[in-house]
C-alpha cells in the first residue's frame, strides 16, 4: 500500500495502523535498541514509485521502520511525503547483488543500496521478525 502521509490524516493513520500496528512504545524502542533505519539510497523501484521519485532532480533517499506487524518505508518526492506499507505476510526481500536489497509487496518494489554493515544487520533483523510472524506450517504440527 503506497500512501501519501504529507498530511495529519487520522483515516491514512488508521490504515497503517491496521496494516502493520501502532508504532512501538517508548520503553519499547529503548529495549530493542533501534526501530528505524535512515538514509538509504534508492537505486530502482517499481513504475508507480519511480513516477513519483522522478518529480524532483535530488538523490532518492528512503527510510525504514519497524512496527509489530510489519515496516514502513517512508521516501519523500517534491514537498510530499510518502509511506510504502508492508505487513510482514506480504513482505518479500530479495538479496540481488552483494550490495543490494528488493524489497517487495504485491506489485510494488524499492531496491536499497546496501554498502554499509549496519544496513545488512537490520535487513537480517526484518527476516527474523518476520520469521517469528510467520504462521504455522503442516509440517511443525
Amino acid at each position: 500500500m503506497l500512501l501519501n502521509i504529507s498530511y495529519n490524516n487520522p483515516e491514512i493513520r488508521k490504515k497503517i495502523d491496521n496494516e502493520v500496528g501502532k508504532p512501538f512504545p517508548f520503553f519499547e524502542r529503548i529495549k530493542q535498541g533501534s526501530i528505524g533505519l535512515g538514509h538509504l539510497i534508492i537505486t530502482s523501484s517499481s513504475i508507480e514509485i519511480q513516477n513519483l521519485l522522478a518529480l524532483d532532480k535530488y538523490r532518492n533517499k528512503c527510510n525504514i521502520e519497524l512496527r509489530p506487524n510489519g515496516i514502513i518505508i517512508g521516501f519523500r518526492a517534491l514537498l510530499e511525503s510518502y509511506a510504502f506499507v508492508i505487513p510482514y505476510w506480504k513482505l518479500t526481500i530479495y538479496k540481488g547483488d552483494a550490495n543490494e536489497y528488493s524489497i517487495y509487496r504485491d506489485t510494488y518494489c524499492i531496491k536499497i543500496e546496501a554498502t554499509e554493515k549496519r544496513v545488512h544487520q537490520f535487513i537480517k533483523r526484518i527476516l527474523n521478525e518476520k520469521e517469528k510472524q510467520a504462521p504455522v506450517s503442516i509440517d511443525e504440527l
